[in-house]
């Protein structure tokens, strides 16, 4: 902040004005010769408590930023976890939907193949019925044929 700018809430000046222009000693500094005025130093310290203001402003700012940055950071990842709940939850259900239709399937299999074992047994049994009927038939021919 330079020296003309005001800050948008001044900090109260704890030396009056008044005060500060009652009072014109001279300060001199050892080092430099210079020698300021009282006003003066209450002008740069009042710049000074303005400038630290604005930068405990920009402080406060920084960190309501940061706090609503990680508060939607926290709600977005709140609602990713659920979201992936959800569709875990969704998956597990159609596995098991699927594992039951698989067994089904695999159960229906073996009664079909156990099924089939026996279809073995009754063609041997069709075949021997088939010679039965086979030779009944010649007999019925031959005895037509003898009474002709």
């Amino acid at each position: 902040m330079e020296d003309g700018e005001e800050a948008s809430n001044p900090i109260p000046n704890p030396v009056s004005e008044s005060e500060a222009e009652e009072t014109t000693i001279s300060i001199s500094i050892s080092d430099g010769g210079s020698s300021f005025n009282q006003n003066e130093i209450f002008r740069a310290i009042e710049i000074v408590e303005r400038d630290s203001f604005a930068i405990a402003q920009s402080f406060t700012s920084l960190f309501a930023s940061l706090r609503l940055a990680l508060s939607q950071s926290t709600t977005t990842s709140l609602h990713h976890i659920n979201s992936l709940t959800h569709a875990s939850a969704r998956l597990q259900e159609s596995v098991l939907d699927a594992a039951t239709k698989g067994n089904r399937y695999i159960n229906s299999c073996l009664r079909l193949n156990e099924e089939m074992k026996n279809i073995d047994g009754l063609a041997s049994q069709l075949k021997i019925l088939r010679r039965h009927v086979d030779v009944l038939d010649s007999a019925v021919n031959k005895l037509v044929h003898d009474a002709s």
